[in-house]
């Protein structure tokens, strides 16, 4: 009997699962807000009902034109809709967690290290000095993620934020060509953004999670190449740091939130920076990538690269939840990440 009541209530989540992804905000209107207050929540980028749940009091409240009491009503509204209990069973959770996909990165090699490929619901972060391939590896996601792919992947629409000036569309088309895919349609499902500063690169996720929402399950992958250039830039010093640490913090949770909300996959690049204190303590690498522990504690898996023979590199699980560490080989080539030649 109990085994039946588990089996249905699995079935009950498998069924609900669409929909709770994209619960729209409009659903407050059925609990007493009215469609001003929606419409200004939309504006500053909260689209679902996840996302008030995601937001705190203080954040709802620095809206303009909504009050402590609107925010209580709109929090408790939130809280009816969104059911009873905010606990599942690991059971239930595992039957959640098949919304998760994975894309492939070009190299059969490089997806065996990831288990597949990279994960949506989370930010996979690659780092490593200039010239491992970081750039190149985010051209090919663009295109990668466009191809339907193992366990009934469709494909779908990439968001690319810029940095660093590094995006090149030409770079696309040659990719494109490898897969045997229509250039222009690929060039026309990656929606492309230049950040100039670190506020500015804050303020383009807001678009992007009102792009989120109005095209449901279309966007799969969202890439920011790379995620600490303008932080270097904007904050200087150790007088800044604190500063520059709690904009980065504020940043990534929002990457992470976004990723869980609308089921995207998030890849983000990371600079390295040479410790100069390293030789002192007989270090065997001086180098570490740069963003500290909040960087390190934010991304779900760290993968490093650095430089093999000619143009092969090679990548190292450096943090994950559940991938053990392993180095896999991979090669850059026209067509952009592919299996090393050796």
């Amino acid at each position: 009997m109990e085994d039946q009541v588990v089996e249905e209530r699995l079935a009950d989540i498998e069924d609900d699962d669409e929909e709770s992804f994209f619960q729209d905000i409009d659903l407050l209107q059925n609990h007493g807000i009215n469609v001003a207050d929606i419409k200004k929540l939309k504006q500053s980028g909260i689209c679902t009902i996840k996302g008030i749940q995601m937001n705190t009091r203080k954040k709802l409240c620095a809206i303009k034109g909504i009050s402590e009491a609107k925010m209580e009503k709109i929090k408790e509204a939130a809280a009816k809709l969104c059911g009873d209990s905010a606990f599942l069973t690991a059971l239930e959770y595992s039957v959640k967690r098949k919304q998760v996909f994975k894309v492939s990165t070009g190299s059969q090699e490089l997806d065996k290290l990831l288990g597949g490929g990279i994960e949506s619901m989370a930010i996979t972060e690659a780092f490593g000095e200039f010239r491992t391939g970081k750039t190149q590896l985010s051209h090919t996601l663009c295109v990668t993620t466009q191809i339907p792919g193992a366990n009934g992947y469709s494909g779908g629409k990439v968001v690319f934020i810029d940095t660093e000036n590094t995006f090149r569309p030409d770079r696309l088309r040659s990719i494109a060509d490898r897969f045997n895919v229509d250039q222009s349609a690929v060039l026309d499902n990656v929606l492309y953004a230049r950040a100039y500063t670190s506020e500015h690169q804050y303020e383009l996720l807001d678009f992007v999670a009102a792009k989120f929402y109005e095209e449901p399950g279309v966007f799969k992958m969202l890439i920011v190449d790379s995620i600490m250039a303008l932080f270097r830039v904007d904050f200087s010093g150790r007088g800044e740091l604190a500063d520059r640490q709690q904009k980065l913090a504020q940043l990534l949770s929002r990457l992470q939130k976004i990723s869980e909300e609308y089921n995207v996959a998030c890849f983000v690049t990371n600079q390295m920076t040479a410790d100069p204190g390293a030789t002192m303590t007989f270090q065997a690498d001086p180098k570490k990538p740069i963003g500290g522990h909040i960087l390190a504690h934010a991304s779900t898996v760290r993968l490093m690269l650095r430089k093999g023979r000619g143009e092969n590199r090679i990548a190292k699980i450096y943090d994950s939840p559940d991938l053990a560490e392993n180095e896999a080989s991979f090669a850059i080539s026209g067509g952009g990440i592919i299996d090393s030649k050796d």
